[in-house]
């Protein structure tokens, strides 16, 4: 398990394995960098979420962040294609299809 440098999820995992929800082989290691790639994939998210002054519902805020998630990722042609015909498709259609699965 990768964990940044924040002192408190370092607690969090020792308490985990003091209590067997955790095993005790989980090896940890701190790197304090690691998970700024994590964060800027997640920038977009954040810049879209900002305006709307916080979601009133977990609910929503499911709905809403898994929409722009899939957003992103049709953007960045990650997202499985399938029968749609591959990069000739639409966005229009992709979308369909999306909303369908």
């Amino acid at each position: 398990m990768t964990l940044d440098a924040y002192a408190v999820s370092h607690r969090a995992v020792a308490e985990l394995k003091d209590s067997a929800e955790l095993p005790k082989r989980v090896l940890v290691r701190s790197i304090k960098y690691l998970n700024n790639l994590i964060e800027q994939d997640h920038r977009r998210i954040k810049q879209r979420l900002r305006p709307m002054l916080g979601l009133k519902s977990f609910e929503t805020a499911d709905i809403v962040i898994s929409g722009i998630e899939l957003a992103e990722k049709i953007k960045k042609g990650q997202f499985q294609m399938g029968k749609l015909g591959g990069r000739r498709a639409t966005l229009p259609e992709i979308w369909r299809a999306a909303l369908s699965a």
